[in-house]
């Protein structure tokens, strides 16, 4: 083995996710996005020695991305190519060879954005959707066929259709869909996880990379798995999920239906609120981040036993944290810089 020079740390998942949320927004091509980013990364890296030697391996990938961005008059096209490589690689095999993952790296590593950390949360898949949301935004679309679909913060959606079919593909995030009629042309949503084929009209999917998750609001749907749909067996046709209920879909196997409440969740999405009954503090916190430009910093283990019963508004987060810290006087915001804040347990009092 060779000698010299002090081996790098392992980087727990959290940190790399921060990191890549970093990465995006200094090498963002908005000037004011940047500068309010520098500020705070700097505060980032001063919260935890891990954090500094994470930063440290990404100083060149950051400035590689100011001088992509300065070669392609601010724009993304010069990377386009490479990051259709990189998610074909992506999508090829998931558990890749070693020269396949070499390979994926090679090509993150030219768009200024690192394989290790990118290709899991912040993919190729993301960049180059049909349609796709950002850090806190929504969007509602109607599509050729009139069928409406709102998407929720930094989720993204590929469309395919033609004469035969309707099929979108929900890459990330969250999605809102009320399917327009069409006796001749079946209405799919598709994930890695597995399939729902409209038999009405509204439903939201959610696709965190791990499971899909399908609520019902009106009507009913088709939910089979990724691997029912693709070696389909006569006794094998999945289940039907009804209106209000709820089923957790993952590549070989459906989760339990649960009952849930579809006016709520719909009401929630009309209102772009989190409502949180007997929610863990962390899923709360979690559901923020995704919201939030930014990082809220936290310990899992501390706060796992604090459950919350709050209904928070998710287009202004900074509100929502402060009603969130409001309620519960057992915790405390420390706000390094408007883009990253640490949550952890008040000290006792004296």
């Amino acid at each position: 083995m060779p000698s010299g020079g002090r081996r790098s740390r392992p980087v727990s998942n959290e940190i790399a996710q921060a990191a890549v949320q970093w990465i995006v927004r200094l090498s963002s091509d908005d000037d004011t996005e940047r500068a309010h980013a520098i500020a705070g990364f700097d505060a980032w890296k001063a919260a935890d020695p891990r954090h500094a030697e994470v930063a440290a391996r990404m100083q060149g990938l950051i400035a590689r991305a100011g001088a992509l961005r300065g070669d392609s008059g601010g724009g993304i096209k010069p990377a386009h190519a490479a990051l259709n490589a990189a998610h074909t690689l992506e999508r090829k095999q998931r558990r890749r060879t070693p020269r396949r993952m070499a390979a994926a790296l090679a090509v993150a590593a030219a768009l200024a954005v690192p394989g290790w950390l990118s290709l899991h949360a912040w993919p190729p898949g993301y960049l180059l959707a049909d349609l796709r949301t950002s850090t806190g935004q929504w969007q509602t679309h109607t599509l050729a066929d009139g069928t409406r679909i709102t998407l929720g913060s930094g989720s993204a959606v590929n469309l395919r259709f033609d004469s035969q079919r309707r099929t979108l593909e929900l890459v990330r995030g969250e999605i809102l869909v009320e399917v327009a009629h069409d006796a001749n042309r079946p209405f799919v949503v598709e994930t890695e996880e597995g399939s729902v084929r409209a038999l009405g009209t509204r439903f939201v999917v959610r696709n965190d990379g791990v499971v899909t998750t399908l609520s019902m609001l009106e009507s009913r749907t088709l939910v089979c798995t990724a691997a029912q749909r693709l070696h389909p067996q006569p006794d094998e046709q999945g289940i039907t999920v009804d209106a209000n209920q709820r089923v957790r879909i993952r590549e070989n196997a459906l989760g339990v239906v649960e009952t849930i409440d579809g006016r709520a969740i719909e009401d929630a999405w009309r209102r772009h609120q989190l409502v949180a009954n007997g929610i863990a503090l962390p899923d709360v916190l979690d559901e923020l981040n995704r919201y939030r430009p930014g990082h809220i910093q936290y310990n899992r283990q501390q706060l796992e036993a604090i459950k919350v019963h709050v209904v928070l508004p998710l287009d202004d987060t900074e509100r929502a944290l402060q009603l969130l810290i409001d309620s519960l006087p057992e915790l405390r915001a420390r706000r390094l810089t408007r883009y990253f804040v640490m949550v952890d347990a008040a000290p006792p009092a004296r």
